[in-house]
Order: structure tokens, then C-alpha cells, then sequence
């Protein structure tokens, strides 16, 4: 198993956690936002999810299942996007090719993605906002889950 797909196994663990840990609050938790991130939680959560579903479209052609412009759909159809996403670039991390380049249209413009970008993208932006969400919490006194490495290693 490639160390890619580890990273992307972590990457699915730390989502879904997220997700937990959010589960039982509140409104005002979860519409709570400090200054220096993307927004609420429960936008940043939604966020991570629409990404994530973009991600695997743009690598596998994929039809995605959720989009953060429905809505808030509650954390367990959430939940059950990220997972869904998750496993999904968890497959796609096992079969890519490094040298491979996509090829497509954005803003009416042709554009050339190396693949490696668009991995590398996937696992910095959700760590990115997955640390605004432990930040957010924190500052309303909510302990935030520890995403690291080691306590998914453990």
C-alpha cells in the first residue's frame, strides 16, 4: 500500500472526525466563526465536503452526491458524504499515475492539471480548514479533536 493512500486514509479518519465531534453542538457552535478562517463551522464543514466531492469528480468523472450550495444537511448526511468521498480518493490514491496530466476547461479557458497537484491540493485544503474548525472551537471553550498523525496512528 502506497503511502499516498495512508495519507488519504488519514485524510477520511480526520473528516469523519470533524464531523463527529460536531454532531451534538448547537447552533450558535455551529455558526460560530472567528476572524482568519473561512467561515462557520458548519460552513467550513460543508466546504470540506463540496471540495472533496469536486476532487474525485475532476479525477474519476464522478457525478458528485453533495454539494455545499443544497445546504446544511445535517451532520449525519454529511458524515455519510465525506465517508463516501473519502473512500473514493482513497481508490483513486492506489491506482495514480504521477505523470499523468488532466486536461479540461475552467473559466472558459483550456488548462493542463498535473494529477500530483490535484492530490496535493485535496489533503492540504481539508487539514487547512479542519485546523479552523479546531480553532473555532476552541475559542467557544469546545475541546476540538486532535486531527494529528499520531493520534490517528495510535
Amino acid at each position: 500500500m502506497s503511502i499516498l493512500v495512508k495519507l488519504f486514509e488519514h485524510n477520511r479518519w480526520a473528516n469523519l472526525r470533524a464531523v463527529e465531534a460536531c454532531a451534538g453542538l448547537d447552533d450558535a457552535h455551529l455558526g460560530a466563526t472567528v476572524a482568519g478562517t473561512a467561515g462557520s463551522v458548519r460552513d467550513t464543514l460543508m466546504h470540506i465536503a463540496g471540495a472533496e466531492q469536486r476532487y474525485v469528480e475532476r479525477l474519476s468523472g464522478r457525478r458528485p452526491t453533495y454539494g455545499e450550495r443544497d445546504g446544511w444537511p445535517g451532520t449525519e448526511a454529511l458524515r455519510q458524504a465525506l465517508d463516501e468521498s473519502g473512500g473514493a480518493l482513497i481508490a483513486l490514491a492506489g491506482n495514480a499515475d504521477p505523470d499523468e496530466v488532466l486536461r479540461g476547461e475552467y473559466q472558459g479557458r483550456p488548462v493542463a492539471l498535473p494529477v500530483a497537484t490535484l492530490y496535493v491540493q485535496a489533503i492540504n485544503h481539508a487539514t487547512e480548514h479542519r485546523s479552523q474548525i479546531a480553532t473555532i472551537l476552541t475559542q467557544q471553550g469546545v475541546e476540538p479533536p486532535d486531527f494529528s498523525g499520531w493520534a490517528w496512528g495510535r
